[in-house]
């Protein structure tokens, strides 16, 4: 009989399942084509968003429809492509973001942020890896009073209904805390819960280190084949076949064409996005994470320079990186700070695994023995992925998890 366990994909969440795993006494392979932290978890914004207690909805506003129509914006873009390709998650999408539905769906996903600074603060411990975090929340910049006053009301009711902590900045308040930003802002909300991190990859992989001193073993190899079943499971990667009782697919985007392959349908759909880094000009000086919110992008005081981050583009997965929506948030970034040069040679694109109700794919796949999924973290698999591992190790022992576990099964859909 099989023993032990397969955790395919070392990204964040992939990484935090396999450390949890191994805590409790696991024989713990983890598997993937690169080193750990070297995919979506490494070019994300490197904030563990403890505030980010509401999904990204679909807009359904008529403004914000006919705002995105032309294709020309930074948080959103979109590709006939891959529209197409994912038209029934998109659907589905637009459908669970109606009023109704999103409000029943925002107290079950925060039931999963809630958790995000106590997981990360274990394993930032056991990693010792305290001196790429820190803890002074992020900026959230607004140009027009009436639009930071819509977002203020809105912090007000999670601050009342999730317990997210907050500061109202006026003009005068944010130029104190970022003089280096542009004139005409009309303010900003200062985060104070969250935490930021300089070196997201880095962190994965200082996590994925704590992983290996627990006796956990990572195998750097593609993944070829998977199958198996009834506590019997085999995967081929490289030139090793490995077996275990169990495995766990971790594979972000790449989870659902594995899933397939077992005759499992999950309707899974990526939104891409880039970065690029910066140097400051004229002694310039970011004190803290700011994003443009009204245009939709994020600047970010990383080691490897102020790294900028685009929104979503809705886009076949594999499909070649379009550069258009960077140019775009580069010529506004440079009206908020002074951007010098860029300091790579060609923009990092990742993608985020969605799902068509915002909410992950924790749990076990029913008539598959053995087979359990951590996928679909849509914009936040860096802030959960230590919540989810935490609470994919307890089901996986049989524990009762920490909360509700049934809004993120994998048979929902």
């Amino acid at each position: 009989m099989s023993s032990g366990t397969i955790v395919l994909g070392a990204g964040m969440v992939g990484v935090s399942v396999a450390w949890h795993l191994a805590r409790r006494g696991h024989d713990v392979t983890l598997v993937d084509r690169r080193e750990p932290g070297r995919e979506t978890s490494f070019g994300n914004a490197g904030i563990i968003q403890r505030e980010a207690v509401r999904p990204y909805p679909f807009p359904r506003d008529l403004g914000t429809l006919w705002r995105v129509l032309p294709n020309r914006q930074v948080d959103i873009r979109y590709r006939p492509g891959g529209m197409l390709e994912s038209a029934g998650p998109l659907w589905q999408y637009w459908k669970n973001s109606s009023p109704d539905r999103y409000r029943r769906i925002v107290p079950e996903y925060a039931s999963l942020i809630a958790r995000c600074l106590d997981a990360h603060g274990a394993m930032i411990e056991a990693a010792g890896a305290e001196s790429l975090v820190r803890r002074e929340g992020w900026l959230e910049v607004y140009r027009r009073q009436s639009a930071l006053e819509a977002r203020l009301a809105q912090a007000e009711e999670n601050a009342a209904q999730f317990g997210v902590r907050y500061r109202a900045l006026d003009a005068a308040a944010l130029a104190d805390m970022e003089p280096s930003l542009g004139e005409g802002l009309a303010g900003a909300i200062h985060w104070l819960d969250p935490w930021t991190v300089a070196d997201p990859g880095a962190l994965v992989s200082a996590y994925a280190e704590a992983f290996e001193r627990e006796g956990g073993r990572i195998v750097k190899a593609e993944v070829e084949t998977l199958s198996g079943g009834d506590g019997h499971w085999r995967v081929t990667a490289g030139a090793e076949t490995l077996s275990a009782a169990s495995v766990v697919l971790a594979l972000g985007p790449w989870s659902r064409q594995w899933l397939s392959r077992l005759g499992v349908s999950v309707p899974l759909f990526a939104k891409r996005g880039y970065h690029m880094h910066y140097v400051s000009r004229d002694s310039a000086r970011l004190n803290h994470w700011v994003m443009d919110a009204e245009v939709g992008y994020l600047l970010a005081p990383m080691r490897a320079g102020i790294r900028l981050t685009t929104g979503a583009e809705l886009e076949r997965l594999e499909a070649p990186p379009h550069t258009q929506q960077l140019a775009a948030a580069e010529a506004r970034a440079r009206d908020l700070y002074p951007l010098g040069e860029r300091l790579d040679a060609e923009a990092w694109k990742g993608a985020r695994p969605c799902t068509p109700d915002m909410k992950p794919v924790i749990g076990r796949v029913e008539g598959q023995a053995g087979l359990w999924c951590a996928f679909g973290h849509g914009h936040q698999g860096f802030t959960l992925g230590p919540a989810t591992g935490e609470l994919l190790a307890q089901m996986m022992a049989g524990e009762a998890p920490a909360i509700d576990m049934r809004p993120f099964r994998v048979d929902r859909f």
